[in-house]
């Protein structure tokens, strides 16, 4: 099944896309941050500046995966989605690896807990170890907070070394 999905790049999403990218957010991040409808997802992405997406589909054109890079309070920012049973298979590192390669800098926003419920009532499991695997700088120093979670911000930069283990 994982070998069918294929990456695509595109600057504005379908009304059919925007719809399986809303229901897969709403499947994946806590329920306190899911889109109530397509019309607040849209108003989301219309406050994003310079907004690029990359998709990730089954052999069915299913979205599995989603990522936008955008620009917002003058820094390069980026969303990124993806569906929970590939999760663990390589198919974060490789959509990371598409937006680092057309990026100097990447900052994102990381719950660094696993105590939010998702909309099924299991529990939201933090990527944070994810990101520090793949070269992310996990800066605790600066807390984020949406929808009353909070979490921290990670920043990735080209040519910067990698967080030391231990």
């Amino acid at each position: 099944m994982n070998q069918s999905l294929t990456f695509s790049r595109a600057k504005q999403l379908t009304e059919k896309q925007k719809q399986e990218v809303v229901e897969l957010w709403n499947a994946e991040y806590p329920a306190r941050i899911n889109y109530a409808s397509l019309e607040e997802f849209d108003q989301y992405l219309n406050e994003l500046g310079d907004l690029h997406h990359i998709i990730l589909a089954d052999e069915h054109n299913t979205i599995r995966g989603w990522l936008a890079y955008f620009m917002r309070d003058d820094e390069r920012w980026f969303a990124i989605l993806l569906d929970s049973s590939i999760q663990g298979k390589g198919w974060g590192s490789k959509f990371l690896q598409l937006a680092k390669d057309q990026n100097r800098e990447l900052n994102g926003w990381v719950i660094d807990h696993n105590r939010e419920p998702k909309k099924d009532g299991s529990f939201y499991q933090s990527p944070i170890e994810f990101y520090r695997k793949i070269g992310f700088e996990i800066r605790a120093d600066i807390p984020l907070e949406k929808k009353g979670i909070t979490g921290i911000k990670i920043v990735w930069k080209s040519g910067a070394s990698r967080d030391r283990l231990g």
